[in-house]
């Protein structure tokens, strides 16, 4: 008989349930929260209150295209951490009282191993090549960037982290300055296809060992941008998808070049993304290209997994599942942490 999971995603913005059997998706549900666009980006109270609106709607739906009753799921797996506390309450609260009301064991999840743990994610009919341990994944999104070497589903270590902000936040930051609308990074990634990646330069950082920096190169962009629009005031306007293919370059040299440093000194030829970021266009094509030049076996996750998604809680409360891995009633939501 298989294992049923529910999986209960509220970390940001994003609510977000499915449904798994054992480690195969049978459903994967979201609703977005377009009230944020107005605001540039998302607002935590205005984000905690519409969980609260859309987290029965969800999970009802998760449910009912899973094809599953309530009382046959073996579990229920949430989102402990790291996030927005507020948006993370909502959907630990009812979590909590929704495995007490059935009888069945909770399962708290680190949203960022869960991201990684996206790749083992299978569809029904259709078995897709999962990595080997050990792997290395660059996670990126817009609150983390990091190296992390992964020797078991739940055994992690983080070889090289951001020292200040994160890639996605750049990304986000630098289609704010060009008044991109918001979320920047896909428009980023939409107009750099279009545009000449070396018709410009910006600064990069010099960060010992497999660390990144990010803070540098947002303050570069501004203070070019700065100085052109005071020669130009049309400047963003006539060059923007020249300037969004060039900055979206300088972002990528910098992850991809920490990741080929990793792993050279590792000696460890799976690699895998992970994260929102891991949907930009151009770092998976560069990826891909990788992949031929350095001898790389190399896993990307399908776009439906790389942004926030109840898929990836469902499969990480899976593999703690089998090792009755529990969480307390008592467990408290944690907006920072590593693993």
């Amino acid at each position: 008989m298989p294992v049923y999971i529910l999986g209960i995603e509220s970390s940001c913005d994003d609510t977000a349930a499915a449904v798994i059997a054992n480690d195969v998706i049978l459903s994967n549900i979201a609703a977005n929260q377009d009230i944020h666009a107005s605001y540039g980006g998302v607002v935590p109270e205005l984000a905690s209150r519409a969980h609260q609106q859309n987290i029965i709607p969800v999970i009802h739906t998760a449910l009912q295209r899973a094809n599953i009753g309530k009382n046959q799921l073996s579990a229920v797996a949430y989102t402990r951490g790291p996030g927005l506390l507020g948006s993370l309450l909502v959907g630990a609260s009812f979590s909590k009282a929704f495995s007490m009301g059935l009888g069945i064991p909770l399962i708290e999840v680190n949203h960022l191993q869960a991201h990684i743990l996206a790749h083992f994610i299978r569809n029904e009919n259709r078995s897709n090549p999962v990595p080997s341990f050990p792997f290395l994944c660059l996670t990126v999104s817009g609150g983390h960037t990091q190296i992390v070497i992964v020797k078991d589903h739940f055994d992690m270590h983080i070889i090289g982290q951001t020292i200040d902000d994160a890639a996605g936040e750049t990304f986000d930051k630098a289609a704010k300055i060009m008044g991109l609308p918001y979320p920047g990074g896909p428009e980023v990634d939409k107009l750099a296809k279009e545009g000449d990646q070396s018709r410009f330069s910006f600064s990069k950082p010099i960060i010992p060992g497999l660390d990144f920096s990010f803070s540098g190169l947002k303050t570069s962009i501004l203070y070019f941008l700065r100085d052109r629009l005071k020669e130009d005031e049309n400047f963003i306007e006539k060059n923007k998808a020249d300037l969004c293919a060039s900055i979206q370059h300088t972002i990528l040299d910098i992850l991809l070049s920490k990741l080929e440093k990793a792993a050279q000194e590792t000696g460890i030829p799976e690699i895998a993304i992970a994260g929102g970021v891991s949907a930009n266009s151009g770092l998976r094509s560069r990826l891909e290209a990788l992949k031929y030049s350095k001898g790389w076996k190399v896993y990307i996750p399908p776009l439906a997994y790389t942004t926030d998604n109840a898929a990836m809680i469902a499969v990480t409360g899976y593999f703690k599942f089998l090792n009755k891995d529990f969480a307390n009633q008592s467990d408290a939501p944690y907006a920072r942490s590593a693993f």
